[in-house]
């Protein structure tokens, strides 16, 4: 394993993480996303290979029985999944990387990398995560019950998380995630192999 920080970045829909997350990339340049494998059809905008890696239903299960994902679960009726060689290529290179997934992604995840950072973003308010699903006015009602439904499922394992990030006013909330991240890269534990000759030095002062 390279010296690189594995961060799990979970939230219900509408509580703002994928936004956050493209401005934290947007404001450090050491941090990546991993791009994960869906079934789900292409969005407008969408590229293969950028923004996912599109498979059909046969290929990801095929995937999944050769035991290619280092996580993988159903969501709304698509199939989503992170390949477990993409993490490893990018943490063994040295650089940090975000996993935006779920709980049950983020359980499995730790499984394997038990040092990877977990960040759960929650809405303010129950009630303002509803009324960001509404204001969205894409979705039927019947959606929008099915995805608070999920939502209070998903909040339900907020423990399970290193830190918490209320997603109140977007500015703070990214400034938290960003503080996270700097944090996490000062910890003794990642610093001492990286400060291996100044730290020997210090050791042989009286």
């Amino acid at each position: 394993m390279g010296d690189g920080i594995l961060f799990i970045v979970s939230a219900p829909s509408g509580a703002g993480k994928t936004s956050l997350v493209k401005a934290l990339l947007a404001r450090d340049p050491g941090l990546s996303l991993s791009v994960s494998c869906t079934t789900r059809r292409a969005r407008d905008g969408e590229r293969d290979g950028v923004h996912y890696h599109f498979l059909d239903r046969d290929r990801f299960r095929a995937e999944i029985d050769q035991g290619a994902f280092l996580e993988h679960a159903e969501v709304f009726g698509n199939l989503y999944g992170t390949r477990a060689a993409d993490v490893g290529r990018h943490l063994e290179s040295g650089r940090d990387l975000i996993l935006e997934i779920d709980w049950q992604g983020a359980r499995q995840v730790r499984k394997r990398f038990p040092a990877a950072v977990g960040v759960f973003v929650l809405p303010p308010s129950i009630a303002e995560l509803e009324n960001r699903l509404r204001g969205r006015g894409t979705d039927s009602e019947a959606v929008i019950a099915g995805r608070m439904t999920q939502a209070r499922d998903e909040m339900a394992h907020f423990a399970e998380y290193d830190y918490l990030v209320v997603n109140d006013r977007f500015e703070t909330a990214l400034d938290a995630l960003a503080a996270i991240t700097l944090a996490e890269r000062q910890r003794l534990s990642r610093q001492r192999p990286r400060l291996a000759v100044l730290l020997d030095q210090l050791n042989t002062l009286d």
